[in-house]
């Protein structure tokens, strides 16, 4: 991970330890992986791109493949996405009804770090 993806993912994560979660970033397979309250968060980040659109979809088939075969309630997952128009627009095109369904938030970090949460809830 470099450049802007390194920002957001610090950001998100820095967000995330500030309302009570445990975070790692130092993950093989996912950019973050938080927990808290016997629950488990893993969220895929996307900083700047060239092709935005192709992030997303990349970023959300690499959440599906980390899912567990089998339901486990206290895992939910989350996409993480600067947030600027390209990114915005690129993240909000996959259905929220399938993400809802996948378990999947939706997070957006501006330029000065802060975080909002679109849908979803982790």
């Amino acid at each position: 991970m470099s450049g802007d993806e390194a920002r957001v993912a610090r950001d998100f994560a820095g967000w995330l330890s500030s309302h009570g979660w445990v975070v790692r970033t130092d993950t093989d397979f996912i950019d973050i992986v938080a927990e808290k309250d016997s629950r488990r968060l893993c969220a895929e980040v996307k900083g700047a791109s060239t092709v935005p659109g192709l992030d997303v979809d990349t970023a959300i088939g690499q959440l599906v493949r980390r899912m567990p075969s089998e339901p486990d309630q206290p895992v939910s997952f989350a996409l993480v996405v600067r947030d600027e128009p390209r990114s915005m627009e690129a993240a909000v095109r996959a259905p929220q009804r399938i993400l809802d369904l996948l378990g999947m938030a939706l997070y957006a970090v501006d330029a000065d770090g802060g975080v909002r949460q679109l849908f979803g809830r982790a």
